[in-house]
């Protein structure tokens, strides 16, 4: 649950469209990008959760280090870019084609990757704003190291279907967290145009 609330709160500040604080043009799809990521998660499920409940576990991401309310613009960014970058990369090995339905994967693939190019343009902006060491302190550390944490567990556990299932629930729930919270800030932004 922390992980959730510590992605919340970085994308609170990273999901203004052109008119927020950040200066940055998030893609109008990069909500339903998110939405369709979450849809191709959901298809994926090999598994019932209740099968592989021996393997569960609570990762633990470092809510300390990634306090919402603490997090400078540029870390926001760079913590949500990190985010999406280690789930593109999770997702896009060797184990995890052997693991999944390969078509349902290459359209999760595709819809990450996109989401990382909305983002690339408002890293580069506050990278070139902000101290250039982002990506190796702090926040977004805390996130490199969460995900090896990740990459360890799939390890230790041989890269099992019920491994996968638990990665997949984990990071599902993180993505259907940023999914609602950008639906929420659309509306109290007042842009209910937008999809």
């Amino acid at each position: 649950m922390a992980f959730v609330l510590s992605l919340l709160m970085a994308l609170v500040l990273v999901s203004y469209g052109p008119g927020g604080s950040l200066g940055c043009d998030l893609s109008q799809n990069h909500v339903l990008i998110g939405r369709k990521n979450l849809t191709l998660l959901g298809e994926m499920r090999r598994l019932s959760p209740r099968f592989c409940l021996q393997d569960r576990k609570d990762f633990a991401f470092p809510q300390e280090m990634v306090e919402g309310g603490q997090l400078q613009e540029a870390q926001a960014i760079s913590v949500l870019h990190e985010m999406l970058q280690q789930s593109f990369n999770l997702f896009h090995t060797e184990r995890s084609s052997a693991a999944w339905n390969t078509t349902v994967l290459e359209q999760l693939r595709t819809g990450l990757h996109q989401q990382l190019d909305d983002l690339d343009a408002c890293l580069g902006q506050v990278m070139g704003e902000e101290d250039s060491g982002l990506g190796r302190t702090g926040p977004t550390l805390a996130v490199k190291r969460y995900f090896q944490g990740i990459h360890v567990y799939l390890q230790e556990k041989e890269y099992s279907d019920c491994a996968w299932e638990t990665v997949r629930v984990e990071i599902m729930r993180s993505l259907s967290s940023s999914v609602s919270l950008q639906e929420r800030l659309r509306m109290m932004d007042g842009d209910l145009s937008s999809p």
